[in-house]
């Protein structure tokens, strides 16, 4: 009974439609195709557009997203970099500073041959005034020994061994005496038994 009313119902329905249709100017449902057709047509355009614009948008989320990734790696890479570079200043700080250190000491051991230099100067200066004052004496004692023991000695011989000529009045006699092996009363009595007491 029910599904009875409901077909009545349908039934009705589509001959209040089919009326409807009937009563309703042709200019009006062209008008209205075409606005539909208008309406679909601006749907199709947009809906076009908003697809592009979402490609748009995705190409720039990736362009960026690459960007990024690569800004990260540079920043990386930078901060690596920065790394070494401030490695670098602390092995050049340190060694400045043991250069500088060096440096000072060179320094002062370069002040420290100056001034042992300076000493060197003023003892040979010293040296040359009593050289220049002992020398001449030294030599007028040597030739004053000779004038009396008639005595000409060699110089280039080792320290231990006395060498000369004794020139007597009537003959030279060499001397050769070992002083490591005499003793020095010996030796000096050797040698005054050269020297004549005839004057």
């Amino acid at each position: 009974m029910a599904e009875g009313n409901k077909f009545q119902d349908l039934e009705e329905t589509g001959e209040a439609l089919v009326a409807y249709i009937n009563n309703s100017q042709l200019e009006k449902l062209t008008q209205v195709k075409d606005e539909h057709h208008a309406f679909f047509d601006k749907h199709a355009e947009t809906k076009k557009i908003v697809t592009q614009i979402l490609k748009d948008v995705a190409q720039l989320e990736e362009s960026a997203g690459q960007k990024l990734l690569n800004m990260e790696e540079e920043k990386k890479r930078r901060e690596v970099e920065l790394e070494s570079l401030e490695e670098q200043l602390r092995q050049c700080t340190a060694q400045s500073q043991m250069t500088d250190s060096e440096l000072q000491f060179v320094q002062r051991e370069l002040e420290s041959l100056r001034t042992a230099e300076h000493e060197l100067e003023e003892l040979q200066n010293e040296v040359d005034e009593d050289t220049t004052e002992v020398i001449p004496s030294a030599v007028y004692v040597a030739q004053l020994y000779q004038l009396i023991t008639k005595i000409k000695w060699e110089y280039d011989t080792p320290p231990n061994i006395l060498k000369g000529v004794h020139y007597g009045a009537d003959l030279a006699t060499p001397i050769d005496i070992d002083t490591s092996v005499r003793s020095r009363r010996d030796v000096s009595d050797q040698l005054w038994g050269f020297v004549s007491t005839e004057w």
